[in-house]
């Protein structure tokens, strides 16, 4: 198995409305992608999320099921307009 974890900083001007649609684009990822064996997302709620706003998690077979996750078309689509409005940052591994 593989993890794929990100965590997003949003942007100053980023609008709740952008900040809803967000979650439900990543949320229905798993249902277009099918190497996406499982995912959780949503909005962080920790104290100690260094303004880390919004988090997920998704499960892979392997590394290569996640690469190709990531070069999928509809991935990609999401990352044209998704991009410009977060600080991101990523976690994968093996386990």
């Amino acid at each position: 198995m593989f993890i794929h974890m990100f965590a997003f900083r949003f942007k100053p001007d980023v609008t709740s409305a952008q900040k809803e649609r967000v979650f439900e684009e990543i949320r229905t990822l798993k249902d277009q992608i099918p190497e996406i064996l499982e995912s959780w997302v949503g909005f962080n709620v920790s104290p100690r999320g260094r303004g880390y706003e919004f988090g997920g998690a998704m499960k892979f077979a392997d590394a290569a099921a996640c690469e190709r996750y990531n070069n999928h078309p509809v991935h990609q689509k999401l990352l044209t307009w998704l991009v410009p409005l977060i600080e991101p940052i990523e976690v994968d591994f093996p386990v």
